[in-house]
């Protein structure tokens, strides 16, 4: 079969040829539809992010993926079935973290991420999962479903976010998205169906022609360009704000986060940024979390069920949104397309097949 494999930091994915898999008792054998590709994947392209499966000399790409079951092998899962996988497996063992249902709280070498660390992602005609790790998609949403992944992020995120105000009355009335990246895309139009937020602001560093200020705007956001107005300043140029959601991996942002925070707000820290050494004021940000009870958390991948809560946001996202998100979906002989950055870029996918009668 065919799959999309990068030696990580060569600087760009290859079609190579893999043997077909065998699914293991418990698992299901996956036909694979569409896999998203997003900003993680270019890290481990680029060779800052991820490792490879042990005695592999390259990564098979993805962790962004929708499919059909091919044979369920015994599982409860039906041919024909759409499934979304989950990107987390244990290191070759199980742990507590599992055991629960938790793996998105597993820390450091107590897991594998398929397309990242350790285990080969779903850039391939076939993989084959554990059932527990596939979460099924109505028919309808498999041709979105490989947004299902990142919409889930963001659904712990939120999760997270109000988890940590849960000691008070929190009505959060007003968020800050920084990044316009399809993550923080998504984020902005779910602030509106999730938490009825009623205004919200996304921070970005380009033009305003770019199709994803565009974007922010349809959404009915108020774009801040960063270049012009930073993070810190956002209270006196707009409001300060009630949530905070950074998607950049821009070190400097999880402190200007503080200053941006209404009393009583929180940021929720997203981004994983190279080591950066810079001058804070300590004491001053330390103060302001202090005295006006500003909370910052860090929250990273998700689980079984922010999948499914994903899965509902998706049907719920309008159709105008999504078709201006989706950039482009390539077929493997365009896969390089899918793949390259541009003005006119903001998500695209590989398509490896399509369902009897297309989507």
């Amino acid at each position: 079969m065919k799959a999309i494999a990068v030696e990580p930091g060569a600087g760009e994915p290859s079609l190579v040829e893999r043997p077909r898999p065998e699914p293991e008792p418990g698992e299901a054998l996956v036909r694979t539809l569409r896999v998203g590709i997003d900003g993680t994947d270019h890290e481990v392209i680029a060779g800052h992010h991820g490792n490879l499966p042990a005695g592999a000399d390259r990564l098979v790409l993805g962790h962004e993926a929708v499919g059909v079951v091919e044979e369920p092998n015994g599982t409860d899962l039906d041919a024909g079935e759409f499934v979304v996988p989950t990107v987390r497996r244990p290191p070759g063992r199980s742990n507590e973290f599992f055991e629960r249902g938790e793996p998105d709280m597993a820390p450091e070498d107590e897991y594998f991420e398929r397309g990242i660390v350790g285990a080969h992602g779903f850039m391939a005609e076939y993989f084959t999962s554990p059932a527990e790790y596939l979460v099924s998609i109505p028919p309808e949403l498999a041709e979105l479903g490989f947004l299902v992944e990142p919409i889930s992020i963001t659904e712990k995120a939120i999760e997270h976010a109000v988890a940590s105000r849960s000691a008070f009355d929190w009505d959060p009335e007003t968020a800050l998205v920084l990044g316009n990246g399809p993550l923080g895309l998504l984020t902005l139009a779910m602030f509106g169906s999730v938490l009825d937020i009623d205004r919200t602001y996304c921070l970005g560093r380009r033009d305003r022609s770019h199709p994803t200020v565009e974007l922010v705007e349809d959404l009915g956001a108020t774009y801040v360009d960063s270049r012009e107005t930073p993070v810190s300043e956002i209270p006196d140029a707009h409001e300060a704000v009630d949530l905070v959601y950074e998607a950049t991996g821009h070190a400097k942002h999880a402190f200007e986060t503080v200053d941006a925070l209404a009393p009583n707000g929180v940021g929720v820290l997203l981004g994983v940024p190279e080591p950066w050494e810079f001058e804070v004021d300590g004491g001053r940000l330390h103060r302001e979390l202090v005295l006006h009870n500003k909370a910052l958390l860090g929250t990273v991948n998700s689980h079984r069920g922010h999948f499914e809560a994903a899965i509902d946001t998706l049907s719920q996202l309008p159709a105008w949104f999504t078709d201006e998100l989706v950039t482009g979906v390539y077929d493997l002989g365009e896969y390089t397309e899918a793949f390259k950055n541009g003005d006119d870029v903001v998500k695209t996918a590989v398509e490896f097949d399509a369902p009897a009668g297309g989507f």
